[in-house]
């Protein structure tokens, strides 16, 4: 009986584990909601636990706006650059808003470097430019430290990744809406008036986040 049922563990782990491998990029996510989806909304929101906790926490934005929300909590941006072509380019926005990069400082897939933390940020942005779609990039939130990753100490590597994407979107014709400016504390970490664990917002900090990337997405749109 014992051996069956070590058996039948291992069996479900190797499940498990294969099923995670086939969806890696968690395709499955969205395909349903994509295959009704309108083409040609006014923006499609792409990033991790922020962007998806932004459509939850605020959903009369998105639907007011014509927005369509493609957050995944976790997702670094290696995860996000795999499914951007299903998730955004066959859903032919206006705009792309792209919010990522703090998971991949974070180490939730192991060490990488900011320069390619950058480098997938700029491939999604190409993509969407190459399909005809405009770009607003948005900072890195701030933030002083992970609860789920303590000691990373995150708060300069958010500033070179930030400098980064300002330099990029500036000399390749993208939006670069600087939220981690609008919202920083002493410590460059995110205050207790935007957040409750120092990463993830609470409804004040979104309609922040609101009130500096919306107009610019108008603006990249209407050109404006």
């Amino acid at each position: 009986m014992k051996k069956n049922l070590i058996a039948l563990s291992i069996a479900l782990l190797t499940l498990s584990t294969a099923s995670a491998q086939e969806d890696w990029a968690n395709f499955g996510r969205y395909s349903e909601a994509n295959a009704g989806a309108r083409r040609g909304a006014a923006a499609v929101f792409m990033g991790n636990s922020i962007t998806q906790g932004w459509v939850e926490t605020h959903p009369q934005f998105f639907t007011e706006n014509d927005y369509i929300g493609r957050g995944i909590s976790g997702q670094t941006t290696s995860k996000m650059l795999v499914r951007f072509r299903p998730d955004v380019i066959a859903l032919a926005p206006k705009c792309v808003v792209i919010l990522a990069g703090t998971n991949d400082i974070a180490g939730n897939l192991g060490d990488i470097s900011i320069e390619n933390i950058c480098g997938n940020i700029m491939s999604m942005a190409e993509l969407a430019k190459y399909n005809g779609i405009e770009v607003v990039i948005c900072s890195v939130l701030p933030a002083y430290d992970y609860p789920w990753r303590p000691g990373r100490e995150p708060a300069e590597k958010i500033l070179a990744l930030n400098a980064m994407l300002r330099q990029y979107a500036e000399n390749n014709g993208c939006t670069y809406a600087d939220v981690h400016s609008a919202m920083k504390d002493d410590r460059n970490g995110l205050p207790a008036e935007y957040s409750h664990d120092g990463v993830h917002l609470n409804a004040t900090g979104y309609t922040k986040m609101e009130s500096v990337v919306k107009p610019l997405i108008d603006k990249a749109i209407n050109g404006n």
